[in-house]
């Protein structure tokens, strides 16, 4: 089959709209002990804001599938994209508890368009493809988490002040966007041939688009399991710097050493995922992969010594890398419900962990301790594992 041109412009400008994602919420990491500090706030008041990020998020999320039919994938994307870029420098401006607040809650409101928007402009452009590529979009998305967690505290040590290196990298996402804007697809078809790319089995079947996604229990097993997985991501975005600075004494400056070794060490694994996924049976990789993790997350709160700590952070990035791109692909082949359907109700299950998860950890962390809820994590990981290996 020869690939249109336009086909292959739209994969590379998904993959700059998964880069432009995990640049900019990425950015936040290392932010966030300076906000706690500009703040004054505890760990409690703390994963309050970070609960108004995830409900921006969360409230986004179910509208993006009806915003993108409505008026194009490529419109939602370029919005939630300005959003975010606008508001990064914001937050560390914002003066009061109660300001910050709103600037959260819309903040997050345009990770929510962009993390549905992308992952369902992915799975349009794999079917059409031919071949899986879900993990390779994952992995920029990771390659720019690693750029937003180093790239802050880089060019603050280069002399520039918090609010400038913030408005630097808006600048770059901004940039961006307008450069890959007339390449991706302006709207998403309702109805496709599905390639089924996992257990090595490459099969086809029409997607029919008659049913609800919220009452369908494959999608929302899906989207429960990615909740956990998307959870450590969470933890690792917003307490992985306060973690290794408050727990293992690691100053400000190198504080976001944890969170760049996750995403690196993810966005290794997940670039080269797509052949790893087409060779390997899914339920290995998914059962496999919880595993490393769960070991990984042990790692970081049972050792001392700074290596073994960031190996901690690479074992769980290796682990949780290529588990997501394999949900996301599944869900985009339900039969009885539309991509942008179950996509959208999968993401904002799944983000749900990664926005509001960490709030909650915030909790445990408060009236326990910060190695108690990495352990929860743990433990919910590993329940994913017992329930994706008793999957048929």
């Amino acid at each position: 089959m020869t690939l249109d041109k336009k086909i292959i412009k739209a994969k590379r400008a998904t993959k700059i709209v998964f880069f432009i994602c995990g640049l900019g919420l990425s950015s936040w990491a290392p932010m966030v002990p300076f906000v706690k500090q500009n703040l004054n706030i505890d760990e409690t008041e703390l994963g309050f804001l970070l609960l108004m990020l995830g409900l921006g998020a969360l409230i986004m999320m179910p509208l993006s599938g009806f915003l993108m039919k409505k008026f194009g994938s490529r419109k939602v994307i370029a919005v939630g994209c300005t959003i975010v870029a606008c508001f990064l420098p914001v937050l560390l401006l914002v003066p009061s508890f109660g300001a910050m607040l709103i600037v959260l809650l819309l903040f997050g409101s345009g990770i929510g368009m962009v993390d549905v928007a992308m992952n369902a402009h992915g799975i349009q452009v794999q079917n059409i493809y031919g071949k899986p590529i879900m993990s390779s979009l994952h992995g920029l998305f990771s390659v720019g988490g690693i750029l937003g967690a180093l790239g802050i505290g880089f060019l603050i040590k280069l002399g520039l002040e918090p609010i400038h290196a913030a408005i630097f990298i808006s600048l770059v996402l901004i940039i961006l966007i307008l450069s890959q804007y007339k390449q991706l697809f302006d709207y998403l078809f309702e109805k496709t041939t599905i390639v089924t790319f996992t257990d090595k089995s490459q099969s086809t079947e029409t997607n029919q688009v008659n049913e609800n996604p919220w009452l369908n229990t494959k999608v929302l097993l899906l989207g429960f399991m990615c909740f956990t997985i998307f959870l450590s991501e969470g933890a690792m975005l917003d307490w992985s710097a306060l973690f290794l600075n408050t727990s293992k004494n690691i100053s400000l400056e190198f504080a976001g050493f944890g969170y760049a070794c996750f995403s690196i060490s993810m966005a290794f694994i997940r670039l080269v995922g797509d052949k790893i996924v087409d060779k390997l049976s899914s339920k290995f990789i998914v059962v496999g992969g919880c595993i490393i993790a769960v070991l990984g997350l042990l790692m970081m709160v049972c050792f001392d010594i700074l290596p073994l700590i960031l190996l901690g952070f690479v074992f769980l990035g290796i682990g949780a890398s290529n588990i997501v791109p394999i949900f996301f692909s599944e869900g985009g082949k339900v039969n009885g419900v539309s991509s942008n359907a179950s996509i959208s109700t999968i993401t904002t299950l799944g983000y749900a962990g990664q926005l509001v998860g960490p709030a909650l950890l915030g909790f445990i962390a408060h009236h326990f301790s910060m190695e108690i809820a990495f352990i929860t994590i743990a433990g919910l990981m590993f329940f994913v594992a017992i329930i994706y290996s008793l999957k048929k």
